[in-house]
């Protein structure tokens, strides 16, 4: 499912929707990972004890495994970097990352609803999501190489 969500409101909403109570530690790891799309877990943490206060390490990881495991994170690795999460959850959408500074942007699905891509034997398997990462060079890192 894809929300639309700009409100504290609107991140309770979502919680219940999933059957997750509605705590501060959630709400401010959504706000944060909502305000800063393809955010690591080290930054999410100081995010967190900067709108919290004093909150464990653990707490995080736990609320970032629950909110992934209910759907409402999405949890990305490309390969060679950490993990990274974000809001936009339930599209099948796919990411640029720069080889040189390391930022992700969302790209769009290639081809159309999901999966975006088949596979030329699926050997009885039932595809329902392609993970596409697409590698290079961003616009900022392209023009500082001229």
């Amino acid at each position: 499912m894809i929300w639309n969500v700009s409100t504290t409101s609107d991140f309770e909403q979502m919680l219940r929707a999933a059957s997750l109570r509605v705590t501060a530690p959630r709400l401010a790891v959504l706000t944060a990972v909502h305000q800063h799309p393809h955010t690591d877990t080290d930054t999410i943490l100081s995010r967190v004890r900067a709108t919290l206060g004093a909150v464990s390490q653990q707490a995080v990881y736990d609320v970032l495994r629950a909110l992934t495991s209910a759907g409402l994170l999405r949890r990305i690795q490309p390969m060679g970097t950490v993990a990274r999460y974000e809001t936009r959850v339930g599209d099948n959408h796919h990411h640029l990352v720069c080889r040189s500074c390391g930022v992700i942007v969302d790209v769009e699905c290639a081809v159309g609803d999901a999966p975006c891509l088949s596979p030329s034997d699926d050997r009885g398997f039932v595809v329902d999501e392609a993970e596409v990462v697409y590698w290079g060079r961003c616009p900022d890192c392209t023009t500082s190489l001229s």
